[in-house]
């Protein structure tokens, strides 16, 4: 097994790195891939240091099994074809490919078989807040259909990438220092703030983002669900928050979404309000599963439901989930 990533020096391709060697990834052979301000760059990966190649377009992915791409949808759109002309299944990470009709879009514990019919051998791999809300979403549409949901993003920093990241730790430095505050990720000053866009604003006052969350999940779930969404970003570091209400077509009850909820796979029940008990992006930076908390009947509606979903981004919301596809398709003997 020969297994490639392309933009390793990102946050989301150190992140590649790490899941990995924590899942002990069957692999041979790891070959990294940059730009040109990365090529020439060593990592260590179990024990090794392998140089940073310069992604080209030329014959360097010739007996690659599996390519994790996270450089962008410019680049994933460019050098898809040099990627995969020997065979290569390519992972992506970017925002290029995702509503593709010849193109899955996968989240391995929700629509896993999708994956094994990928025309163009490419899978891509959804936006973080869609894969996180999903996750637990597919826990209660197998006890009733989900009709519409409504959602509230609370989204870190991360999410802007390893620069947004340390762009926030030197904001916080700054403001208690008394010194002019640097905005250069951020539409405005993140520390100490939020900010109620995520992404560029669309023609319908939803920005980007929202409408992915709208228009992924609908091809994950295979479902006519409808998502609306208002997303935020938040001084948060690394793992995104969701306040979630849903409409079932008949009423589920606390005890069953629990129940539900308990027996999910790649879900942990964090609820116990009266022991303060319910997850925090503090406490989950870094975990694998999504959690969720928070439980409680809408007084608006009969068929409603609403909870509180917290995971991490770079991990679940990217890094994580693409490997669990790549693991899944190695069980499937598809690949």
């Amino acid at each position: 097994m020969k297994v490639a990533i392309v933009g390793v020096s990102g946050a989301v391709g150190q992140e590649f790195l790490r899941v990995l060697d924590e899942r002990n990834f069957p692999l041979d052979e790891l070959v990294l891939f940059g730009s040109k301000r990365s090529a020439g760059s060593k990592y260590t990966f179990r024990g090794k240091q392998i140089e940073v190649k310069l992604l080209q377009h030329n014959d360097d992915f010739k007996g690659v099994n599996i390519a994790f791409t996270s450089a962008g949808a410019g680049t994933s759109k460019e050098f898809a074809d040099t990627i995969t002309k020997f065979g290569a299944v390519m992972i992506d990470n970017s925002s290029a490919f995702r509503m593709d009709s010849d193109v899955p879009l996968v989240v391995p514990e929700v629509n896993a078989f999708d994956a094994k019919e990928r025309p163009r051998s490419i899978i891509a791999n959804p936006n973080c807040t869609t894969i996180q809300m999903v996750v637990a979403l597919k826990a209660i549409e197998e006890l009733s259909h989900i009709k519409t949901v409504h959602v509230s993003t609370y989204q870190a920093a991360s999410g802007a990438g390893a620069a947004a990241m340390d762009e926030l730790y030197e904001q916080y430095r700054q403001v208690l220092a008394g010194e002019k505050v640097t905005v250069e990720k951020f539409a405005y000053q993140l520390a100490f703030n939020l900010i109620p866009q995520v992404d560029a604003f669309t023609e319908n006052g939803y920005t980007k983002e929202e409408m992915k969350m709208f228009n992924e999940t609908r091809k994950i779930m295979h479902s006519d669900v409808k998502v609306s969404a208002t997303c935020v970003r938040v001084p948060a570091l690394r793992a995104h928050s969701e306040s979630i209400w849903i409409e079932t077509e008949r009423p589920v009850s606390i005890e069953e979404a629990r129940e539900a909820f308990s027996k999910a796979d790649g879900v942990i029940l964090e609820d116990n309000p009266a022991e303060k008990k319910y997850p925090m992006p503090l406490f989950i930076a870094g975990k694998d599963p999504v959690y969720v908390g928070r439980i409680r009947k809408d007084l608006t509606n009969d068929n409603g439901l609403t909870f509180w979903v917290v995971g991490d981004q770079i991990k679940k919301g990217a890094a994580l989930n693409a490997v669990q596809i790549a693991e899944y398709l190695i069980e499937e003997k598809n690949i």
